[in-house]
This record gives C-alpha cells, sequence and structure tokens, in this order.
C-alpha cells in the first residue's frame, strides 16, 4: 500500500512540476543584454512588462527552480536585480528582472544544440544605440592617400560557443583573440584602422556583422574562425570566399531590398535612387558591385594564404569557395579565415598559444598590408583640391607611374611633367609631388 502511494505522490510531482529552470545566464553587449533561462525542457512560458519601477515579468508554466540568483554572473548595466514572485497558478514560476529603463523584449524559445539543452532567449535591446567602443588613436594616413579600414569579425561569440575541442576549449575565445591582436597590428599603422564586430563575449546576429562592417565603412571584412572535423586528424588554416551559387542566390535577395540599397552600395546605391527603379539597370549595377567585390576578396585572400604559409601550416593553399552568410555583402570584399583545426588536438594547443595566435595575425596583417600597397582603395583622398597644400607620395613596393596618377585623378603625363620625369619607371623611395586636380 506504501508503495503505491510513494508512485502516486511521484507521478503527482512529476506532472505538476513537467519542467525545470535550471541556471540563468546573461551576456550583456554594446547593444542589448541576452537572458539565456536553461530549461529541462521545451518551455510554455508568458511575459510582460511593468513600470515604476521597471520590471520584466516572465511566467513559466508548470515549472520549478533550482537557480540561486546568488550565483548568477550579472554584468549588464541594465538589469539592477533578479528574483522571484508570487506566480499567478500554483505549478507556475514567475521571474521578476528589475530594470534600469524600460525596454521593448525580444523573446523566444531555443531547441537543444550542442552542449546546450532547451533554452528560453530573453533580448533586451538598449535605449541608446550609440554605445559603440571609442576610437582607437592613431597615426594619420599618409598625405594624398585615404584611411583604410579593416572590419574583423570574431566568429561566434556569447550563446554560440563555436566548435569545442577535445580538450572543451570553444573556438569563440579563441577567434575574438586573434582579433583583438590583428586589430592591435592594423591600429598601429599609418593610415589603417580597425573595426570589430564584436569586443566581448556576445552573440552578434550574423547579417548585424556585414551592418557594422559596413556603418564602419569598411573597405574589407576578415571574419576570424577555427575549423572542425569528426576526424582529429586534419590541420591547418585556409581561406574562404563566397562561392558563385551563393553570390546569385544572395543577388535576388538584394534585389528585394530596394530601400536599402543606398546604405549597402554607396555611391552605387546613389545611382540607383536616381534612376527610375528600371529593374534591369539595377541588376547591371548590383551584378558590378558583386563581381568587383567577389575579385577583390580573391586577390586578397591569395595575398594573405601567401603570408600565412610562411609561419604556419596550411590546409588548403589556394583560396576555398563556401555559402557562408558573412561572406554575402556585395559591396565589401569579405573573407573567412579559418586560423587551424581546433579538432585537432596539437593544434587546439597551439590555438590557445599567445605566441601562435600573434604568428596568426601579423601573418593574416601582413598579407591584407602587402595587398593594399600594390592596391589602395578609390576614393576621397586628404588634400585633393587645387588650392590646398602641396602633396608628396612616396613610392612603395609594387607601385607603378600610372598607379600613382589613378590613385591621385592626375593624367601620367601630367605627373611626369610636374616632376620632370624622362620614362615611366619610378624607383622605391622616390618622392613624387602630385599636382593639384
Amino acid at each position: 500500500m506504501k508503495s503505491i502511494l510513494a508512485f502516486f505522490c511521484l507521478w503527482f510531482s512529476v506532472s505538476a512540476w513537467a519542467n525545470q529552470l535550471e541556471s540563468i545566464r546573461i551576456w550583456p553587449s554594446p547593444e542589448n543584454t541576452r537572458i539565456v533561462l536553461d530549461m529541462g525542457t521545451a518551455p510554455a512560458y508568458e511575459y510582460f512588462m511593468l513600470n515604476g519601477p521597471h520590471r520584466l515579468v516572465v511566467d513559466l508554466s508548470q515549472t520549478q527552480s533550482r537557480v540561486k540568483f546568488t550565483a548568477i554572473n550579472n554584468n549588464s548595466e541594465l538589469i539592477t536585480r533578479i528574483r522571484s514572485s508570487k506566480p499567478p497558478v500554483a505549478s507556475s514560476y514567475r521571474l521578476v528582472f528589475e530594470l534600469k529603463s524600460g525596454v521593448k523584449p525580444v523573446v523566444f524559445p531555443l531547441a537543444p544544440a550542442g552542449d546546450y539543452g532547451h533554452r528560453l532567449v530573453i533580448d533586451l535591446p538598449y535605449a541608446d544605440q550609440s554605445r559603440a567602443p571609442q576610437p582607437v588613436v592613431r597615426k594619420a594616413a599618409p598625405v594624398g592617400q585615404r584611411e583604410i579600414v579593416i572590419a574583423i569579425d570574431p566568429g561566434h561569440g556569447g550563446e554560440d560557443p563555436g566548435a569545442i575541442g577535445p580538450k572543451k576549449n570553444r573556438e569563440k575565445h579563441i577567434t575574438l583573440a586573434i582579433s583583438r591582436r590583428l586589430a592591435d597590428l592594423i591600429n598601429k599603422e599609418p593610415g589603417m584602422r580597425a573595426v570589430l564586430t564584436r569586443t566581448g563575449d556576445y552573440y552578434v546576429n550574423l547579417n548585424r556583422r556585414s551592418d557594422i562592417a559596413r556603418k564602419g565603412k569598411a573597405d574589407l571584412l576578415l571574419s576570424i574562425h577555427a575549423d572542425s572535423v569528426a576526424n582529429s586528424g586534419p590541420r591547418g588554416a585556409s581561406v574562404w570566399v563566397l562561392s558563385s551559387n551563393r553570390a546569385n542566390r544572395e543577388m535576388a535577395g538584394w534585389l528585394e531590398k530596394q530601400e536599402r540599397q543606398s546604405e549597402l552600395l554607396g555611391g552605387v546605391g546613389e545611382v540607383i535612387s536616381q534612376t527610375d527603379g528600371n529593374p534591369y539597370l539595377t541588376r547591371t549595377f548590383l551584378d558590378l558591385s558583386m563581381d568587383k567585390s567577389r575579385a577583390d576578396s580573391y586577390a586578397i585572400s591569395e595575398h594573405i594564404l601567401s603570408a600565412m604559409g610562411k609561419v604556419v601550416r596550411l590546409h588548403k593553399s589556394k583560396p576555398e569557395h563556401a555559402s557562408l552568410a558573412v561572406l554575402k555583402s556585395p559591396d565589401i570584399p569579405s573573407l573567412l579565415i579559418e586560423a587551424g583545426f581546433i579538432s585537432n588536438p596539437e593544434e587546439e594547443r597551439l590555438l590557445l598559444s599567445a605566441s601562435h595566435q600573434q604568428k596568426v595575425s601579423q601573418a593574416v596583417f601582413n598579407g591584407v598590408k602587402s595587398y593594399y600597397r600594390q592596391n589602395r582603395p578609390s576614393g576621397p583622398m586628404v588634400a585633393s583640391q587645387a588650392s590646398g597644400p602641396a602633396r608628396q607620395h612616396k613610392v612603395q613596393t609594387g607601385e607603378s607611374l600610372s598607379l600613382i596618377a589613378q590613385r591621385y585623378g592626375v593624367s601620367v603625363s601630367r605627373l611626369k611633367g610636374h616632376n620632370s620625369l624622362k620614362s615611366d619607371v619610378v624607383r622605391i623611395g622616390q618622392v613624387l609631388d602630385i599636382p593639384g586636380s
């Protein structure tokens, strides 16, 4: 009789508390605070906001909690306190997040993936979206040249750990470490500036990564990753560019977003906005923009692979093609760099090493610098007016007289005459006076 009674008590307990709130994790970022509720099973939930003071209330149906609020790591400036409250139904659990200001929360469940089980995700966007990192103080671009901006995207982050190595090290930490080192090298170079798509351990939507690069006026987007396969044998670095199939699919998506073309395509977008909306003309501009972006991406990847091959093992000596979301921008050359295989025990150890991270960063930087020495991007110059101060240019490796003339918007004959040159030959280190345009 006692065993039957115990069975019914257990059955009633399980049925009344069908779910468990196992932990609460908080991921603050420059744009929002993400709250993750780790659940035993798929959550049934409701939520609402209260004012005076500002609070977010979440009711979890048929749930009991194992969470100790004192153990929650809360680094968010928005959340001041987390507590429980009396639920509307005895079998529910009510969570209250006390906030500094009102927000419009975005709440959605996530199915189990990787090391994670069921989750309920709550995004709290900040009212002030101007929380960008302060610009790095650096040397100005050389006279007559505009600044080159490199966007660096540390793969994964926050709720997205990326690949996990044999020793349980997570890709997201390695990519951020290498990206920070690469940004330091770029920011120390006169005339170059780095923009990071994330500066800490938080998640950034894949489409937002290109948007951040675009708002930073980036000439190039480098997405840093660490490879992984089921077999622990493969090792070595590789560089990926957008496949033509993905480029063709993305083209249709860009055409459907006419209202964003000016932002996406810069000068090309301005031309499109001044037309009568002719779809064939629009398609032509987009095709040209995408083709140039893909061609530049491939050329830059060859320079980076050449530099990396001198200091680290390469998995592939030629650029690879893939359908990856972070490579899809038609207006910014974009590359994905796999620094090595985190699934390989030896490379996992190397990828965690500060010296190896610096070696990878230096090689990527050398490749980027090598490309832009030969292919400085077009754009407004620092001193382009005829009435402005005199301009000079010091000839660098890989530069020709015609390339220098094109860069400053003057003819070769005028550049030769202004400098009393008898031939088109220029020497490395030679200083040329640039005539006013």
